[in-house]
């Protein structure tokens, strides 16, 4: 079939969207007009008498009857809308590949078409196969000859004659080529030459057979992605997650799966890869985000923070400390302190500056308990006991004459308020619930203190866990500072991160709480920037989920000052008991290959990153004298703004990046060029100042990475930062250094790769 042929079937296929389309919308307007009766008579149906025995067992028939009818016209509805829904999505490219498939027995083989969405027309035949679909993972991983896939009912087996790829924009075929193994390098070309956008784009026609095993597996427990920058980790775990909610669609909704992002800006770039799939996209949190929950009224350090002041001062002792902290180890020491027979610290429950329930009183019911129970059961154990007490008080309470005094100026609103719509037979029984719904009122922060787990003091039992910890990281003095500084913290209500995950594990141990039992999958971007000990605690606050962690040891942005190598052994390690699996890729897509090669040559096993054939300019180092920087900076940057949609100058700190967004604003206004702060929640376009951790995850057409001079960019463990700078840009990448450039640039394997030039003159190139 040639393309004249081909195009011919697409104006097919969208000529019955198109129809269909039209007989939809008339099928949804009829849906929402029944549903709207329906929701009517169900309102009219509930009000008749119940007082009557035969009448309330009639009403209730009645009502389960209406709730059902209310029900089905929903689902309908719902079901119309979620048609047209995929119907529009298709209409402007129905389809991406194409497979043919011979059958054993058959002579003849069967065309299928692969795209977002199923399409069948009114005989139940399929023009168009979801991606997702069983079948169409041969596109993904077949080569032509015999292949296999799986289904519901087993493996099974074809010939596959023919892999076809279309790249078809309104309707017509701009691309069509066949290929006899995974998508085409020539369909990969098309894509990624493309200038960078404000939102990730889906990958489905492009997905390699590598990124396919990450999408299509169910069966791990631990799904761990170790990838090179721009390896298409990221877009492949969004796929994954529109692929796991369309195997599992009957047990499994987009509102039980979580991704931790690495901020909000990286969040809003994502959120549009899963509705283009018709899919509702699934819970985000950001680290941040997720510690600030769970620590109300601290602040929690923050990756940003900590980073910044890291570039400051760390402390040999400190980063020892923190390593060990960090550790699953320590979560393990953690847990068995947690676990073990000790005094608990609870703490006075107060009420109006008095003591409610004093802590004597809590530790005297705790050791009450049975020996061999748990600490969360005795917890519960107090807690139910105080709550006995509180109600116990509260109707006491309710007699007292300050009551009465208040029942005497309350008005008909009042009691409203108090007892709602409740009605009683008797006077006395409604001035009763009145007077104890007014002392419940007043007890109700000792309610809270209990329901909210409040009279127990975590951190209290964090530093009996450290005072009792055995170590010979460092000395014992630096390990009692150490225990100082974290109370001295808390005393400005400030939590070191490092602290948090153990914090945590702790309090849940002790007091039964914290867990979150109905998501069942987790997903981890930017795994690097989460230490062993909290990704260990994130599984136990979702125990039930599946996770799937991803990221890339080479991008260690805020640890490579403390860290050692061995990222991934360490995570394996901390999960013993999960059924694992790591998928590693190396091919890089993002960047050109003369950026690729140029990035990878920073990094110590950098040769095992493949560089995707896309040609492209070499990267230029520009030298410059203190003086001439902001010049030299200008005549680079201006005619990068003009040719591309998005240009970002990545600095390595947020204070670098506020001072030259202030630098340009002065020399340059009409770049208007914009900073981009923690706190963003959207990418936009043109030039764009943002300091290194900000732009993990993210891409642009043109990079100018600023200020790697030895002065900026000295330590060893640079390279990581440098790294990942260079590794966000699509087509050019431009490296501009005060004075002396960082020492990893003067290496001859690095040297190779750029295009070096001092003060605006040329002084070397290398092919």
């Amino acid at each position: 079939m040639d393309q004249t042929q081909e195009q011919k079937r697409v104006d097919r296929v969208r000529t019955y969207i198109k129809g269909r389309l039209v007989t939809v919308a008339d099928q949804i307007a009829t849906a929402h007009a029944e549903t709207q009766q329906v929701e009517r008579n169900y309102g009219d149906n509930t009000k008749v008498n119940t007082t009557e025995v035969d009448d309330a067992m009639e009403t209730n028939a009645a009502v389960q009857q209406q709730k059902m009818l209310v029900t089905s016209a929903a689902e309908n509805e719902r079901i119309l809308k979620h048609e047209q829904s995929t119907l529009k999505r298709l209409d402007p490219a129905p389809y991406f590949g194409r497979i043919d498939v011979q059958e054993a027995g058959s002579k003849t083989s069967e065309p299928l078409y692969i795209g977002t969405g199923s399409l069948q027309d009114e005989n139940g035949h399929f023009l168009v196969y979801d991606w997702r679909a069983p079948i169409a993972s041969i596109y993904y991983n077949g080569t032509l000859g015999r292949v296999s896939y799986d289904t519901v009912s087993g493996k099974q087996t074809v010939d596959l004659t023919r892999k076809r790829q279309f790249r078809i924009e309104d309707g017509q075929i701009v691309h069509m080529f066949d290929t006899s193994e995974t998508v085409g390098d020539e369909m990969l070309q098309a894509v990624l030459g493309e200038q960078s956008d404000e939102y990730m784009r889906s990958i489905v026609s492009t997905i390699q057979r590598e990124q396919n095993a990450i999408i299509r597996d169910t069966s791990s427990q631990l799904l761990i992605v170790q990838g090179a920058a721009g390896s298409g980790k990221t877009s492949a775990i969004l796929q994954r997650i529109a692929f796991l909610l369309y195997h599992s669609r009957n047990t499994l909704e987009s509102d039980q799966m979580v991704l931790f992002s690495p901020n909000r800006i990286f969040a809003s770039y994502i959120s549009a890869v899963l509705p283009s799939l018709g899919e509702k996209n699934m819970i985000q949190t950001t680290l941040s985000e997720f510690l600030t929950q769970r620590f109300t009224g601290l602040q929690v350090e923050t990756l940003f923070d900590r980073f910044e002041a890291d570039e400051t001062n760390l402390p040999d002792s400190t980063a020892a400390m923190r390593r060990f902290k960090e550790s699953a180890e320590f979560m393990d020491l953690a847990e068995h302190f947690a676990k073990t027979q000790h005094e608990l610290c609870f703490q006075d429950i107060e009420l109006d500056g008095s003591t409610f329930f004093s802590k004597e009183t809590m530790a005297h019911i705790y050791a009450e308990q049975p020996a061999a129970a748990t600490p969360a059961d005795k917890f519960a154990a107090v807690r139910k006991t105080l709550m006995k007490r509180l109600n116990l008080r509260i109707s006491i309470e309710a007699h007292q004459d300050w009551v009465d005094e208040v029942l005497a100026g309350l008005s008909e609103a009042d009691v409203r308020h108090y007892i709602g719509t409740e009605t009683f037979e008797d006077s006395g029984d409604e001035l009763r619930a009145v007077a104890r719904a007014v002392v419940a009122e007043k007890f109700s922060p000792v309610y809270t203190a209990l329901y909210d787990d409040y009279f127990i003091d975590p951190y209290a039992e964090y530093l009996q866990f450290l005072n009792s910890t055995e170590q010979d990281l460092v000395s014992r003095g630096a390990w009692q500072e150490m225990a100082r500084a974290f109370a001295r913290g808390l005393e400005e209500h400030k939590l070191r991160l490092e602290d948090a995950a153990p914090i945590m594990l702790i309090r849940d141990i002790l007091t039964g709480s914290g867990q979150n039992h109905s998501i069942m999958a987790v997903f981890v971007d930017e795994m690097q920037d989460y230490s062993p000990a909290l990704l260990r605690y994130i599984h136990h606050a979702f125990p039930r989920a599946t996770l799937t962690f991803l990221g890339d040891e080479a991008q260690d942005v805020f640890s490579s000052r403390y860290t050692k190598s061995g990222y991934i052994d360490s995570l394996q390690r901390a999960f013993p008991d999960l059924r694992q699996r790591v998928i590693t890729l190396n091919r890089a897509y993002r960047s050109s290959a003369p950026i690729t090669k140029f990035a990878s040559s920073l990094l110590p096993g950098g040769s095992k990153i493949q560089a995707f054939a896309r040609d492209g300019a070499q990267p230029r180092l520009l030298i410059a004298p203190r003086e001439e920087l902001q010049q030299t900076l200008l005549q680079a940057l201006r005619p990068l703004a003009a040719a591309y949609h998005t240009v970002a100058l990545i600095t390595k700190t947020s204070a670098q990046a506020a001072a030259l967004t202030a630098q340009l604003h002065l020399a340059a206004p009409e770049l208007n060029a914009s900073e981009l702060k923690a706190d963003d929640q959207k990418l936009g376009h043109g030039v764009l100042v943002l300091p290194v951790y900000l732009a993990k995850g993210l891409e642009f057409d043109a990079v100018i990475a600023y200020d790697v001079s030895a002065a900026n960019y000295g330590a060893a463990s640079d390279r990581d930062i440098l790294y990942t700078v260079a590794t966000r840009a699509l087509h050019e990448l431009l490296l501009i250094a005060r004075d002396t450039p960082a020492p990893m640039l003067s290496a001859p394997e690095t040297q190779q790769f750029l295009d070096v030039q001092r003060s605006g003159v040329r002084e070397a190139s290398h092919d």
